[in-house]
């Protein structure tokens, strides 16, 4: 048995924590003392009450540790990774900070550390489908649509926050990256909006988000897309809210009181968007491949519907961004993959064994991606 420990208690961080304890000793930490609570007199599980953005305590706290998940909020994201690789531990990272892993690459060899990061649903799955394609067919075009949404839609956002509220924001004001032509292009995000009829589900509206992240780097294909899903009519309120500076973190003067306004739209955002407990969400995603294929034009496509779980009271995007982490985890445990330095999701899919490994991982949990060809 392996001890793990994992840094954040979150939605996502306790479900990963839940499911690793099945067959380890695990670890969980947070500063919330109400999240490790629910962990401790539900589940048994061993947690720590701990301020994560001291980088001596999570020294402390993963000295003995044979793995590390790192599940915080992304702000804090590459500083925990970096602390975490000095400290010589082997990490699977679903934080999805903003700055470039690749800058804690030779920091990782130096400390012969693997460093999994990005490993979600997106990012995180979808990299491990087009790293697996990459390497079988020639690809000329990967589109990722993916989106986690509450499943009663509630005047006015219809919306709910399936993950940490101050990351869903930085998706609306980080610029959107995607390749045309071989071409690395940025545009704003909620840009080029389009409706998307999903079976099963309805209309959705889709719009750029900077979902591609590593394989901007790591893989050359001449197409390459993700858009995020939300109920139709998202978008405006969303830019009006932009555009007025509610998501701003420059400080404004209040009757003598510097305050961002980011902090303000939180305080009042958060509490609406907050999904209660019980309330139901599901995660859609649809991945599309096309390339050559033995000398033939040849297409992908990987349809996922996850719902909110009933028997266990597990969110839906906890599951699908939860388990992929699990998942590779294990690999890590089971010592089925051994390169040492940062790791995307797409290097793991590279190897059929591996690629394998997740989607049965993930199908032993009732995380389903349907495969067809077109």
């Amino acid at each position: 048995m392996k001890k793990i420990v994992v840094l954040g208690a979150g939605r996502v961080g306790k479900a990963i924590a839940i499911d690793l304890n099945k067959n380890h000793q695990v670890v969980s930490v947070d500063i919330n003392d109400k999240e490790l609570e629910y962990l401790i007199d539900i589940h048994k599980i061993e947690a720590v009450h701990s301020n994560l953005s001291n980088p001596a305590n999570i020294r402390y706290l993963i000295k003995d540790a044979d793995l590390v998940i790192s599940a915080v909020p992304g702000f804090m994201g590459y500083e925990t990774l970096k602390t975490i690789i000095e400290s010589g531990k082997n990490v699977v990272d679903i934080a999805f900070f903003p700055e470039d892993p690749f800058e804690l690459d030779d920091l990782a060899k130096k400390h012969n550390v693997t460093a999994i990061v990005d490993c979600g649903v997106a990012p995180g799955m979808g990299n491990i489908i087009l790293g697996h394609y990459h390497k079988k067919i020639e690809v000329q075009k990967y589109e990722c649509l993916v989106g986690g949404l509450p499943v009663e839609r509630v005047w006015p956002y219809q919306y709910k926050a399936v993950f940490s509220p101050i990351d869903v924001i930085e998706e609306y004001i980080r610029p959107a990256r995607y390749v045309q032509n071989g071409q690395i292009f940025v545009r704003e995000a909620l840009s080029d909006a389009e409706l998307i009829n999903f079976p099963g589900v309805g209309t959705l509206e889709s719009w750029n988000s900077d979902g591609l992240r590593t394989i901007l780097r790591t893989i050359n294909v001449p197409d390459m897309i993700e858009k995020t899903l939300r109920y139709p009519g998202a978008i405006e309120y969303l830019r009006v809210l932009r555009e007025s500076g509610f998501f701003s973190y420059d400080e404004v003067d209040v009757k003598g009181v510097k305050i961002r306004p980011i902090d303000l739209t939180s305080e009042l955002l958060f509490p609406i968007w907050q999904l209660k407990e019980g309330e139901e969400d599901y995660t859609i995603m649809r991945i599309k491949i096309e390339g050559i294929e033995n000398g033939k034009k040849i297409g992908y496509q990987y349809d996922l519907l996850d719902r909110y779980d009933h028997a266990t009271k597990t969110i839906s995007m906890a599951r699908t961004t939860g388990y992929t982490c699990t998942a590779a985890a294990n690999l890590l445990l089971e010592n089925l993959y051994s390169q040492k330095g940062i790791i995307p999701p797409e290097y793991i899919g590279v190897e059929a064994s591996n690629y394998q490994f997740i989607l049965d991982y993930l199908k032993d949990r009732n995380v389903i991606y349907n495969r067809s060809a077109f």
